[in-house]
């Protein structure tokens, strides 16, 4: 397996990326919130705010501590629950599994669990 430096979140991972999602914390984004986190979509960009970073209670067999992101996006249309590729201009860019969890009279709130 190939292992490189990813920049955009200063972690070691494989060239596939297939462990950064293991290895982001809860300090990856507490920085970065208010801040606009744009994923693409059929040809556009889809802003999502990111207006929380919070801890999770943790469980002894946890590789880290677990904690949740709550997203907003001011779009009168639902995005499906699934994997968004998350891109921010100093933390770069990761694959957030984000699932809709409230609706707000100017959009829609997304949360991403991490554990």
């Amino acid at each position: 397996m190939l292992w490189q430096v990813c920049p955009m979140w200063m972690i070691e991972c494989s060239a596939d990326q297939e462990h950064a999602m293991d290895l982001l914390t809860l300090e990856h984004f507490a920085g970065s919130v208010n801040e606009t986190f744009s994923a693409a979509l059929n040809e556009g960009e889809i802003p999502f705010v990111l207006v929380e970073a919070r801890p999770l209670p943790a469980t002894q067999a946890a590789q880290r501590a677990p904690f949740s992101l709550l997203f907003r996006n001011s779009s009168a249309f639902l995005f499906p629950q699934q994997i968004y590729q998350l891109r921010h201009t100093r933390l770069g860019e990761v694959g957030v599994f984000l699932v809709p969890v409230a609706r707000e009279r100017d959009g829609f709130l997304y949360q991403a669990v991490f554990n």
